[in-house]
């Protein structure tokens, strides 16, 4: 089966998209950009496939009626059962991993003791792992790192305290440790864990049991289909760090602008923002940039901007919208400047002013600067679509329909549940031209 993999490298996050030969999505991929690029690419396009296969799971097994009304628990549970033998797989390897900086660290006479309790946590983290990829549970996040790091610290510090050992010992080797193995690609693994996941959806559905050849069938035949990447595109913020030739990367601008046209065919105007910089974009109706303009150097009013006010305000980052959507009073921040933000922040709180009105003025400074760089950039045209991940914020969106309203009347607004795959969506669609329209077959590795 022939694929076309756009990948768009950010500077919070790297994402992937896979089209198939009639453009048809089949799948989304997204992991920590971090520190190491390369493997945030390749985990990036590797989750995009393996979300492909259970797009075609879906397809297949849909076909056949074997599940009947039980499709979509079946496919629930499969994915969740294969999220968590990738995540033992992963926990196994940052305990050895651990073990082995003991070795190599100057804990002096505090080794052994060390690596008892580091044993003694990992064991705790196994045994409550189940319950994580449980039916009904939700994850803060889809991260290996920010998942066992929050459940490492909260057992870390108990087991610390019980066996008499400083708890910075601890922190030392997770810390040393977790880079190694989020910048691992456990590719080879994929086809074992889903087969394993397939075992333990039939034993949690045992209504499924009877059906087990009509089902099994299917979902072994389309792992066993290869599904070769035809062409790749590259694009985003670390683009220039993609392992590709050029002739394999595209601007973020073309890749956003014709990402939001294949989401939103009518789209006119773009706006992105994403964690380093914003973007207001103007297409014409085949998705092609007609002008463009692109916040300066400063991260203000970028997602970036929103971390650093989460960690001031010692919340999560997805905790500032919800918070922002309770104002019952409207506060005008008057500088969106990621330096100055914590003490102007600090001098709200000090005066009375209300976290939550305190939020909700921070979100509407954020999008006040964003209508400026669309101003420049020839204004706000219908449609309107609003792309990155700032659009996952309620309360950024909200600031927008009320400024767009304010100040533009009625348009529509597209913000579509996927958009922080906006630019992988475009280097993908790219991809597509280049081979279906234009008859490339370079491979994208240089």
């Amino acid at each position: 089966m022939r694929c076309f993999v756009g990948i768009d490298l950010g500077s919070t996050t790297t994402k992937a998209v896979v089209i198939d030969e009639n453009q048809n999505v089949l799948g989304r991929g997204i992991t920590n950009s971090r520190s190491n690029y390369d493997t945030a690419a390749a985990i990036a396009k590797q989750e995009a496939l393996v979300n492909g296969r259970f797009y075609l799971f879906r397809q297949a097994l849909g076909n056949t009626g074997a599940l009947n009304g039980a499709l979509d628990a079946f496919l629930g549970q499969l994915e969740r059962s294969f999220r968590f033998e990738q995540y033992l797989e992963q926990l196994a390897d940052l305990e050895s991993t651990c073990q082995r900086n003991v070795a190599n660290a100057r804990f002096g006479d505090a080794a052994s003791s060390v690596s008892s309790a580091l044993a003694e946590v990992f064991k705790r983290l196994s045994a409550e792992s189940a319950a994580l990829f449980a039916p009904g549970a939700k994850p803060k996040s889809d991260f290996f790192r920010d998942i066992a790091g929050s459940q490492y610290l909260a057992t870390g510090e108990v087991v610390a305290k019980e066996s008499g050992i400083r708890y910075d010992f601890l922190l030392n080797v997770f810390d040393r440790s977790i880079i190694e193995v989020e910048n691992r690609v456990y590719g080879d693994s994929i086809r074992r864990h889903l087969l394993a996941a397939l075992e333990r959806t039939f034993l949690m559905m045992p209504d499924t049991a009877g059906r087990r050849d009509r089902v099994e069938a299917p979902i072994k035949g389309i792992l066993d289909m290869p599904m070769e990447e035809t062409y790749i595109v590259g694009t985003g913020y670390g683009r220039a760090r993609l392992p590709f030739s050029k002739e394999h990367v595209r601007s973020e601008i073309l890749c956003h602008g014709l990402g939001a046209h294949v989401m939103h065919p009518g789209t006119a105007t773009v706006l992105d923002i994403g964690g380093q910089d914003t973007k207001a974009i103007q297409v014409d109706p085949n998705g092609i940039v007609e002008s463009f303009q692109m916040n300066d150097r400063c991260a203000a009013g970028c997602g970036r901007y929103l971390g650093y006010i989460a960690d001031e305000m010692n919340m999560g980052l997805h905790e500032l919208g919800p918070m922002a959507m309770k104002s019952t009073k409207t506060i005008r921040i008057n500088s969106t400047c990621t330096v100055f933000a914590g003490a102007e922040l600090r001098d709200r709180l000090s005066l009375g002013d209300r976290r939550e009105d305190i939020m909700a003025g921070l979100h509407r400074a954020i999008i006040l600067r964003a209508m400026s760089i669309l101003a420049r950039s020839g204004g706000i045209r219908n449609e309107f679509t609003f792309t990155g991940g700032v659009a996952k914020n309620e309360a950024a969106v909200k600031a927008l329909k009320d400024l767009v309203r304010e100040n533009y009347g009625a348009l529509t607004l597209n913000i579509n549940p996927d958009s922080i795959y906006t630019g992988a969506l475009g280097g993908a669609t790219f991809a597509w031209r280049a081979v279906v329209e234009e008859g490339k077959t370079a491979e994208a590795r240089s």
